[in-house]
């Protein structure tokens, strides 16, 4: 059992060691149900320094749930339509 949760933790990318919402585990939901404000976890984003990836490996991995990088589910799905427009 241990090993399998140190493997996955070896598994993750480097830049989530340094994400600033692993401070607010418990006190900021960052995949809050319909209705309820994306608004914590948003500003929580604001101010972390690896926002810029977050988001990437979101739109990359095709994330469908919660706030990465500072966006919604909803925002992503706009963003990737928007770089698919733009790679044509």
């Amino acid at each position: 059992m241990l090993e399998d949760v140190l493997e996955r933790l070896e598994q993750r990318p480097p830049w989530q060691r340094d994400a600033l919402c692993r401070e607010y585990v418990g006190r900021v939901d960052f995949f809050p149900g319909m209705g309820v404000s994306l608004e914590p976890a948003k500003s929580v984003c604001r101010r972390c320094l690896v926002r810029a990836a977050c988001l990437e490996f979101a739109l990359e991995h095709d994330e469908r749930a919660g706030v990465w990088g500072g966006l919604s589910a909803r925002e992503r799905v706009y963003r990737r339509l928007r770089r698919l427009r733009n790679a044509s």
